[in-house]
């Protein structure tokens, strides 16, 4: 059976072509397409929605070609149903729509949190049962199953890690995004410099450092020390929640997802918790870390094959869909 998924949550436009081959995911294409500002600033939703609909049906093209199939081997097509920017959620639900229609195919809107953990799953042989540190421009959770449901262990209660630092980025003027400018900086630093460290319960915010990191800055502080200290102290808080999610959830594996997952400092660092937990560490390929349509349409086979059925008409997106509210019918 195969599925194209189309991803479409926020910067990125991607399209892949996975097929199921006893239970793993083999990926037949997966091509993306990322919209950049011309001038340095945020997303602005409708500019980026604009972006995606100008590549999609470009990008699905390309999908095909590469995956050496036809147009009639498609077998599903599933979405980005959310969470994410309703401009850009809405692009790539109606080009689904719209494929599924032309093809008479079903159709099916997943989490686009639920899948980076699923995709990690479905291509890591020995990736069983693990707790997720998804971690991304807009999201930051600790994610596990439990009773049914991917449950949040632990989450941003302001704004993401990916945020945080093209937020910064963009104070010191660094293009978007500036996440791995970021890392490249902080590989040269040599002073650790004070941040706040603000975990609450389960919880982490990271506002009150964005701002205390900007003080340094306007304080005169080397550029590099900075970017430093705000990897040392963020990484530092994620790999702590995320070590007490294994904790109480018992489990002994642990992946990394999302964009920031890229990032080598925040693979050590987690990295050696598992170790000296005994446990296994695994992250995907940087492809599948970044946001992409073969995590969409490898989770979309999983909840058909399940028995999950949506047609075109109760295709809704979903700004604000939460990871917990999925009912995972195909795990037991």
């Amino acid at each position: 059976m195969i599925c194209l998924g189309i991803e479409g949550t926020a910067h990125t436009i991607g399209i892949g072509l996975v097929e199921d081959i006893n239970g793993r995911c083999h990926i037949l294409s997966n091509v993306i397409k990322i919209y950049k500002p011309k001038h340095g600033g945020g997303i602005h939703p409708r500019e980026a929605a604009n972006h995606h609909a100008t590549y999609v049906a470009d990008l699905i093209k390309e999908s095909i070609k590469k995956a050496d199939i036809e147009y009639a081997d498609i077998d599903l097509v599933a979405f980005s149903k959310g969470p994410g920017l309703g401009p850009c959620l809405r692009t790539a639900a109606t080009a689904a729509r719209a494929l599924s229609l032309s093809l008479n195919k079903p159709i099916m809107g997943v989490n686009h949190c639920v899948a980076h953990l699923e995709i990690g799953r479905g291509t890591i042989e020995k990736c069983r049962d693990p707790v997720l540190l998804y971690v991304s421009g807009a999201n930051t959770q600790v994610i596990a199953f439990a009773e049914g449901k991917y449950r949040v262990f632990g989450e941003t209660l302001d704004i993401g890690i990916g945020n945080c630092l093209d937020k910064f980025g963009r104070y010191i003027g660094l293009d978007f995004p500036c996440g791995p400018k970021i890392e490249k900086l902080a590989e040269k630093g040599k002073q650790y410099l004070e941040l706040p460290y603000s975990i609450k319960g389960m919880d982490i915010a990271f506002s009150g450092l964005l701002t205390a990191a900007e003080q340094y800055v306007k304080h005169g502080k080397k550029i590099e020390d900075i970017c430093y200290s705000i990897q040392e102290t963020t990484f530092a808080a994620l790999t702590e929640v995320t070590e007490r999610a294994m904790a109480h959830t018992e489990k002994d594996e642990v992946l990394l997802g999302g964009g920031v997952a890229c990032n080598k400092r925040l693979r050590e660092m987690v990295k050696t918790m598992a170790q000296e937990r005994d446990a296994h560490f695994f992250v995907p390929s940087h492809d599948l870390c970044v946001d992409n349509g073969a995590m969409i349409a490898w989770l979309g086979l999983l909840m058909y094959k399940s028995g999950i059925r949506m047609n075109v008409e109760n295709s809704h997106i979903d700004q604000r869909f939460r990871t917990d509210r999925v009912d995972v019918s195909w795990r037991d």
